[in-house]
C-alpha cells in the first residue's frame, strides 16, 4: 500500500472525526441547535405545545448522534477493507466497530469538559447504534450484490 492509498482511505474518516468532535463544542449545544431549531419546527407544526417542540428537538438531535456515526461506519469500514489486498470484510466491520465505540467513548469524554454540554453513555449507545446500522447496511449490501450475481450466472 502506497502513503498516497492510505491518505485516500484515512483522510476521511480523519476528517469526520473533526466534524463530530467540532459538533460536541459549544456551537451544537442544546441551546444553540434550538435557537435554530425550535423556529423552524414552529413554522411547520405551528399546532405543536412547546413541550412537543422540546420532545422533536430531542428526537432530532439524538437522530443526529445516530447519523454521524452512521457515516463514520461507513468510512471506517471503507479505510479497512480500502487498505488491504484482501480484506476479510467481517473483521473491517469487526474493526469499524470497535474503533467506533472508542471514538463514541472518548467523544463523551471531550464534552464533560465542554460547559454547555453534558456526557451522557446513553449517546455512546446511540452512536453504537449507527456504527451497527451502516455495518448492517454494508453486510446486507453486499448480500444482496452476491445473489444479483449467482442469478447471473445460473
Amino acid at each position: 500500500m502506497t502513503q498516497k492509498s492510505f491518505f485516500i482511505y484515512w483522510s476521511p474518516v480523519v476528517l469526520w472525526m473533526g466534524v463530530i468532535f467540532w459538533m460536541s463544542s459549544e456551537t451544537f449545544s442544546a441551546d444553540e441547535t434550538s435557537s435554530v431549531l425550535v423556529p423552524i419546527l414552529n413554522l411547520l407544526m405551528p399546532w405543536i405545545t412547546p413541550e412537543g417542540i422540546e420532545i422533536v428537538h430531542n428526537v432530532i438531535r439524538k437522530l443526529g448522534h445516530v447519523s454521524e456515526y452512521f457515516v463514520l461506519g461507513l468510512l471506517l469500514f471503507r479505510a479497512f477493507c480500502g487498505t488491504r489486498a484482501n480484506p476479510e470484510v467481517y473483521k473491517c466491520m469487526l474493526y469499524s466497530l470497535i474503533v467506533l465505540m472508542i471514538y463514541a467513548l472518548s467523544d463523551e469524554f471531550h464534552q464533560s469538559f465542554v460547559q454547555t454540554r453534558t456526557a451522557a453513555f446513553a449517546d455512546v449507545g446511540l452512536d453504537t447504534i449507527g456504527g451497527i446500522l451502516s455495518q448492517t447496511m454494508i453486510s446486507v449490501r453486499r448480500s444482496l450484490k452476491r445473489q444479483s450475481t449467482c442469478r447471473k450466472t445460473e
